[in-house]
C-alpha cells in the first residue's frame, strides 16, 4: 500500500492543530503508561499499523514489557493489568467504538472512583486525539518505518 500524501506538508495548518493537541497532552499529569495504553489499544481497534508501531515503541521506552504489549488486545483475560489500567483500557475501547454508545456509565463511575474529573477529562482527550490520528494515518495510508 503506497502512501497517498503527507498531511503535514499538504495541510500544515490542520496538522499543526493536531500537534497542538499533543502539546496540550504533554502538559497534563497523566501517567505516561496510561497514555500509551490508550494509544495502542485504540490503534489496535481502529487497525492503524502506523500508530500501533509508533506507540508500542514509545511504551517500551517507558518500560512497558513485551508480554503486556502482546496481551493488550486480550487485557480482560489476564491479571497483568491493574485496576487503574483496566479502567483506562475500558475507556479507550468504549471511546474507539463510539457507535456502541461511547463511554458507558459503568466505566465512567469506575473511573470516578479512581481518578478526579481533570484526570478523566485528560484521559478522554488522549482517546479523542489518538482516534483522530488513526483516521489521518489510515486515510492517507501512512506506513510504519521499516
Amino acid at each position: 500500500m503506497n502512501p497517498r500524501f503527507n498531511m503535514a506538508t499538504l495541510e500544515p495548518a490542520g496538522y499543526k492543530a493536531m500537534l497542538g493537541l499533543e502539546s496540550y497532552l504533554a502538559t497534563t499529569k497523566l501517567d505516561k503508561m496510561h497514555k500509551e495504553l490508550i494509544k495502542i489499544r485504540t490503534s489496535q481497534i481502529n487497525g492503524c499499523a502506523f500508530c500501533i508501531d509508533m506507540h508500542t515503541k514509545d511504551a517500551r521506552k517507558y518500560g512497558e514489557t513485551e508480554q503486556r504489549i502482546y496481551l493488550l488486545n486480550a487485557w480482560r483475560e489476564t491479571n497483568l493489568f491493574n485496576e487503574e489500567e483496566r479502567v483506562v483500557l475500558a475507556l479507550a475501547e468504549e471511546m474507539a467504538l463510539i457507535a456502541n454508545g461511547g463511554l458507558s456509565e459503568e466505566t465512567y463511575q469506575k473511573a470516578k472512583a479512581l481518578f478526579d474529573d481533570h484526570y478523566i477529562a485528560q484521559l478522554i482527550m488522549v482517546a479523542v486525539t489518538i482516534n483522530a490520528w488513526n483516521r489521518i494515518a489510515i486515510s492517507t495510508h501512512l506506513q510504519p518505518a521499516e
